[in-house]
C-alpha cells in the first residue's frame, strides 16, 4: 500500500467526478486538485455514503460550511460510491460540499488510504494554497472523525504561516 504524502511536500494531482446540492439541483463536474490552486482544500476521504459515522461526519462539514468558507478554504469528500450514490447522499441529508468518486479508489491508493474489506479510511488532509500537503489525520478504527473546530484551527495556522 502506498503511503500518505508527506508534510510539507507537493500533493499529486487528481481528477474525480462528482457533484454538489445547488439549491435543488445536483450539479455534475469533474474536479480537479489543481483548481484549488491559491486556495486551501480540506479533503475528507470517508468509507461510505450514508454510514452512521460517515453521514455525521459530513453533517457536521456541510453545517459548518461558513467556517470554511470563512477560512478561504472548499471541502471535498472523497468515497468510493459513484456520482448516483453521492446525488442521493447529498439530497437525503442536504450536503452542500462537493462529494467526488473514487469509485477505483486510485486517489485513496495514491493518498495511502485505501483499506481492504472497508475500502478507504476515514481520513482528513488539508492542502495548502501551494499544493503542498500541510495537515492530515488518517484514523485507524474510523469511528470517530476530525471535528470542524479541528480542522478550522489547522486552516487559521495555515492563513498566519
Amino acid at each position: 500500500m502506498a503511503t500518505s504524502p508527506d508534510l510539507g511536500r507537493p500533493v499529486a494531482p487528481f481528477t474525480l467526478p462528482g457533484g454538489v446540492l445547488d439549491g435543488d439541483t445536483f450539479v455534475r463536474r469533474e474536479y480537479r486538485l489543481e483548481e484549488r490552486q491559491g486556495h486551501p482544500l480540506v479533503i475528507a476521504f470517508y468509507p461510505g455514503d450514508d454510514t452512521a459515522v460517515c453521514t455525521k461526519q459530513l453533517c457536521s462539514y456541510s453545517s459548518g460550511l461558513e467556517t470554511f468558507t470563512d477560512l478561504g478554504a472548499e471541502v471535498w469528500g472523497i468515497s468510493p460510491q459513484d456520482v448516483d450514490s453521492h446525488e442521493a447522499f447529498a439530497r437525503k441529508h442536504d450536503l452542500r460540499i462537493p462529494l467526488l468518486a473514487d469509485t477505483d479508489r486510485s486517489v485513496a491508493k495514491a493518498f495511502g488510504v485505501a483499506a481492504p474489506g472497508i475500502g478507504v479510511r476515514r481520513s482528513v488532509f488539508l492542502v495548502a494554497p501551494d499544493g503542498s500537503l500541510h495537515w492530515k489525520h488518517v484514523a485507524l478504527l474510523g469511528v470517530t472523525f476530525q471535528p470542524v473546530e479541528t480542522l478550522a484551527r489547522e486552516l487559521s495556522g495555515l492563513r498566519t504561516a
